[in-house]
């Protein structure tokens, strides 16, 4: 009995000896498995980061340098003098209309004009004299008054049967066709400052509520985004000159204009272009390549590398972005190391072997 004790006790301690060789060679085995290919890394660091909204806006004339005018009543054109694209001073002749209609209208506000000052007149001597009531001088003081305010309408219109540019600009608009009819509310030519442009950019409420007067943007051409291609055209810095506080019934968009401070070139009225305005800056912001976040849930989870090369996986939280770098909020500390190009395919405590910087 006691060498069958024996030799099963030797049995035990020979069979638990292999159990840790075993589990010796699996934990060697493991650590000398290739690490992760074709993957890149950076270091995450510290920087002025931009707080930026981007948006694409049209080239308008300021509303104090930009005129629409339109006939002063029903009537026919009778002279175009210019034409679209055509340069005109302040004055200078664009559209003539029959006159014959302004004329007579004209001459027949004088007249009633005339017989109103007569009546009134006469009115204050019989009230004077007691002969008519004091309402009845109220009266006559009346009919004066909307006999004046309609003589000088009639002027007024008789004035406008030349439209004339009310200030110096380009002609930016004219439709008008000779011996066609026209009514009051038609316009026919629009004449504006080429010199005196801004940029309207339709942002959300959200973004709009970012954004203060004086903020500083840069302004590229749209050309390159509308054809599909690169190469857009730096247009130059402007400045927001004044944010919308209403919102755009049609577009649910708030209208923020800006103003070019030094362009590259001369701007088209209509013009598409786009704008990166600068609301703010994190002077000392952790700032690590955008190809590093790997988007879990709602967030962002990035693979931070340790010092042995394994990666493990974090949570961040993502301030701003450009097209190159993202501002970490959490989750990540300078100096520390990520993967960029690759991080999709690592898993959580995968090493990483190879990696390129």
């Amino acid at each position: 009995m006691k060498r069958a004790a024996w030799f099963c006790l030797v049995l035990a301690v020979a069979a638990c000896g292999g159990g840790g060789n075993s589990g010796d060679r699996t934990a060697q085995d493991r650590s000398r498995e290739p690490g992760v290919l074709g993957v890149s890394t950076s270091v995450a660091t510290t920087r002025p980061f931009p707080h930026v909204v981007s948006a694409i806006g049209t080239v308008t004339p300021r509303p104090d340098r930009f005129a629409a005018l339109a006939p002063p009543g029903q009537t026919r054109v009778a002279r175009i003098f210019v034409v679209a694209g055509q340069p005109v001073g302040a004055g200078e002749a664009l559209i003539e209309f029959e006159r014959a209609p302004f004329d007579a209208a004209a001459q027949s506000a004088a007249a009633a004009l005339a017989n109103a000052e007569r009546a009134y007149a006469r009115a204050v001597r019989l009230v004077q004299a007691g002969v008519l009531a004091q309402k009845d001088s109220g009266q006559a003081a009346a009919d004066l008054a909307a006999a004046q305010a309609a003589a000088v309408t009639a002027r007024r219109a008789q004035e406008l049967s030349t439209l004339r540019a009310p200030l110096r600009g380009v002609v930016t608009r004219m439709s008008a066709v000779l011996g066609a009819s026209v009514d009051a509310n038609q316009t026919l030519v629009e004449v504006a400052d080429p010199m005196a442009l801004d940029i309207v950019f339709n942002v959300s409420p959200a973004e709009a509520s970012r954004i203060h007067g004086g903020d500083t943007a840069t302004v590229t051409s749209g050309e390159g985004t509308a054809r599909g291609g690169g190469g857009s055209e730096a247009l130059g810095p402007a400045v927001v000159t004044s944010i919308g506080v209403a919102v755009d019934s049609a577009s649910r968009a708030v209208a923020v204009r800006a103003r070019l401070t030094v362009p590259a070139r001369a701007l088209r009225i209509g013009e598409s272009v786009i704008g990166r305005i600068v609301t703010g800056v994190n002077a000392r912001a952790v700032v690590i390549p955008v190809d590093a976040l790997v988007p879990e849930g709602d967030g962002y989870r990035v693979f931070v590398v340790d010092s042995a090369g394994i990666a493990h996986a974090r949570a961040v939280t993502v301030g701003g972005r450009t097209e190159s770098l993202a501002e970490i909020l959490s989750g990540v500390a300078a100096g520390e190391t990520v993967v960029t190009t690759g991080a999709y395919g690592v898993q959580d405590s995968a090493r990483i072997g190879g990696a390129r910087r």
